[in-house]
């Protein structure tokens, strides 16, 4: 076993560390304000997590350094999409391509969220805080509606993606 102190000469290793944690993957979309209106826009995001049930919160955490990040923390509405193990493409797409929606599955809600079509499980959330935490911001939303599906979640460890499956 390998052992570090965290720290900038050591952030490739504890990006690797952190990595081994697996987790399911989302896309986060909201709308953008631009001169004439709104635009959707999205990310694949990984940094999610339930808070609590009584309110339904939960949480997820933009880089600061990304050029969506402004947009996602201004907005009041977004959509948290959990992935069906279907949609790898859709992860991929959205981890570099934040505002094309073109030929992708959705439609826009009543605040101008876009909604992506066929994932396990969709919950519109408005925003209740935003916070800083290192060189990521934690935005924690209120569930307003969850939505959800009968089909298998995409898995993501170590920098590959896959899926669960029980042991026998």
């Amino acid at each position: 076993m390998k052992s570090f102190n965290p720290g900038p000469e050591h952030a490739a290793e504890l990006r690797a560390a952190l990595g081994t944690f697996t987790t399911g993957v989302t896309i986060v979309t909201t709308s953008m304000k631009v001169t004439n209106g709104a635009r959707p826009i999205g990310m694949t995001v990984n940094s999610f997590t339930s808070v609590s049930l009584d309110p339904p919160l939960i949480l997820w955490c933009p880089a600061l350094v990304s050029a969506r990040h402004d947009s996602f923390v201004a907005a009041e509405h977004f959509a948290i999409h959990i992935l069906s193990d279907a949609q790898r493409d859709l992860a991929q797409h959205f981890a570099r391509n934040g505002d094309d929606f073109t030929d992708i599955a959705h439609h826009i809600d009543d605040h101008g969220v876009p909604l992506l079509d066929g994932c396990v499980t969709r919950l519109d959330c408005r925003t209740e805080r935003v916070m800083q935490g290192g060189d990521h911001s934690i935005i924690l939303g209120r569930v307003l509606r969850a939505h959800q599906a009968d089909a298998n979640a995409l898995a993501f460890c170590a920098g590959k993606f896959g899926r669960f499956s029980e042991g026998t």
